[in-house]
């Protein structure tokens, strides 16, 4: 079943709470975004994983370097899910694995600026599972989601995740891509309406999944 993931980011602490509250019944997935752990560090991990016990936390720690601890940091606090960047030394991605295999957790491998299928190849032979297709913020002043990011991931056996500037007028293309989750941000926390919108995003995904 394709999951929607809410992403908070660059947002006061009150207002990622508020958010979520608004939206917890049509998401699946919550994100704490790297901009918001820079901020507040651990503890919003952990309060947000003590106010949401039954959904899935991921915490976008973008990971480059020392991946055991982080890793490690992120899961002890509540994470389900953890991010490194796929442009990390080998070895730091083999931490992060190791890390989350040992904690029955998971890690997800941002691939952020990776341009070249082989890279992906290499990082599922090193046992990546899972990696994030990520427009960044600032790229998406000049392009959007397009068959390119998809090509990343073609014939290989690894679950996706989708972000960057996903709307509800977007999403049917990049449904029919059939990423395992699809991850929302200011579609989501710059709505007039967060609760509506993201039930227009959950049914939309349901009725053409």
């Amino acid at each position: 079943m394709m999951k929607l993931q809410l992403a908070l980011d660059r947002l006061s602490w009150d207002r990622c709470f508020q958010l979520t509250e608004d939206v917890q019944e049509s998401i699946d997935i919550i994100e704490i975004g790297t901009g918001v752990i820079k901020e507040y560090g651990m503890a919003i991990v952990r309060e947000m994983r003590k106010r949401y016990p039954h959904h899935i936390i991921l915490a976008d720690m973008k990971i480059c370097d020392a991946g055991k601890h982080e890793a490690a940091q992120a899961f002890e606090a509540g994470a389900d899910i953890a991010t490194v960047m796929a442009f990390a030394p080998q070895a730091t991605i083999i931490e992060t694995l190791e890390t989350a295999r040992s904690l029955q957790k998971e890690m997800m491998v941002d691939l952020l600026g990776v341009t070249e299928p082989q890279l992906v190849q290499e990082l599922v032979q090193l046992g990546v599972t899972f990696v994030g297709l990520h427009l960044g913020k600032d790229q998406q002043k000049q392009q959007q989601i397009g068959s390119e990011l998809f090509d990343l991931v073609e014939g290989l056996s690894v679950r996706t995740a989708v972000a960057g500037g996903v709307t509800l007028k977007s999403l049917p293309d990049i449904i029919a891509y059939q990423p395992n989750v699809i991850i929302v941000g200011s579609g989501l926390t710059k709505a007039e309406d967060p609760h509506t919108m993201a039930k227009q995003f959950k049914e939309e995904i349901t009725r053409n999944v």
